[in-house]
């Protein structure tokens, strides 16, 4: 809480955004609006959770379909096998994906750079195979959620303006946990790990430890995202939970906003899942893939001129800008 008054400070365009965010569903009649509003916030969530172990740690991983999945399905299985409440399965999830997390790193955090990636995403490809061959998983036809009351207790509602809230206060969390983390030990820890691994385990830094506590923080948040996706669609199905773009858009998000800032999830989000809603909605069947291809583009673009993201080009003008004033004649 002590340093609110210095983020505000530093964010000063933050309290309006919040209220602007805040009040949206009133303005926006249309639901299908309203729906790609819900899917930015959620991939932005999701993306930020990838960010954790990908952008601040260095770990790239092309698996985290596994984590999104491992809510998505434990807490829609809990309550199809069991009638468990959708609350008690996102625990439930969040716990699946923590053994995943531990069991993932034990192995994974023993490679390093590409090979890292292409590990996360062979797991991610046999977890694809195993559950897509398994009838208590619903096979390749995925399990299609029991339709119950409209109310919090359910986390199922008639109208999508209940989800957009859930989903805004999801992703607040998500980022006031990570904008805590860039400001801890923790986080000075992780970017250390990802600027030089020798130089910090040289200076005392545990890799190991802290490599996991980023995959298990990132897994955390991740599963509760496909718990909350999983009770608003209603249908979980292999080859849209665990498949590998599942993994992409959470990593292209990213990577178009800002690899490790806070704000880059959300910027690219808002930019991509529009992009993808809209495109199957106008051209249908025949849209398909069309938003990969528009995702392709603008990764190569974004990394041919501009690296660091939408934030990086933002941070760049606003010091040159800065600069430019600084440097101007003073007159008498």
């Amino acid at each position: 809480m002590r340093n609110l008054p210095g983020f505000v400070k530093k964010y000063p365009l933050f309290p309006g955004f919040i209220l602007i965010m805040f009040l949206a569903p009133v303005f926006i009649g249309d639901p299908f609006a309203l729906h790609v509003l819900i899917m930015v916030l959620l991939y932005a969530a999701f993306g930020q959770a990838w960010n954790i172990i990908s952008g601040y740690a260095g770990q790239v991983s092309l698996g985290h379909c596994i984590f999104f999945g491992a809510g998505a399905y434990t807490s829609s299985l809990l309550l199809i096998k069991l009638g468990l409440s959708p609350w008690v399965g996102m625990i439930a999830g969040v716990l699946v994906s923590i053994m995943l997390a531990a069991a993932i790193g034990s192995i994974c955090f023993k490679l390093k750079g590409h090979y890292f990636v292409i590990a996360t995403l062979v797991i991610a490809e046999i977890i694809l195979a195993v559950v897509s061959n398994n009838d208590f998983f619903g096979a390749a036809v995925g399990l299609w959620l029991p339709i119950k009351e409209s109310s919090l207790v359910n986390l199922q509602f008639h109208s999508k303006i209940p989800y957009y809230y859930l989903m805004l206060i999801f992703t607040a969390l998500v980022f006031g946990f990570t904008w805590y983390m860039e400001k801890s030990r923790m986080g000075y820890y992780f970017r250390a790990i990802k600027a030089d691994p020798d130089a910090a385990q040289a200076l005392g830094v545990n890799l190991f430890r802290y490599k996991l506590e980023a995959l298990i923080y990132s897994a955390v948040f991740s599963a509760v995202a496909g718990t909350l996706y999983a009770q608003y669609v209603l249908l979980v199905d292999p080859y849209n939970i665990f498949a590998l773009k599942v993994s992409l858009i959470a990593a292209l998000v990213v990577v178009l906003g800002g690899v490790g800032n806070l704000w880059g999830p959300l910027v690219g989000s808002a930019i991509l899942v529009p992009i993808s809603e809209y495109a199957r909605s106008w051209l249908s069947g025949g849209g398909k893939a069309l938003d990969l291809i528009i995702y392709g583009g603008l990764i190569v673009l974004i990394a041919i001129f501009e690296p660091d993201g939408l934030m990086g080009l933002l941070k760049r003008r606003v010091f040159k800008k800065a600069s430019d004033l600084n440097k101007m004649p003073i007159k008498p």
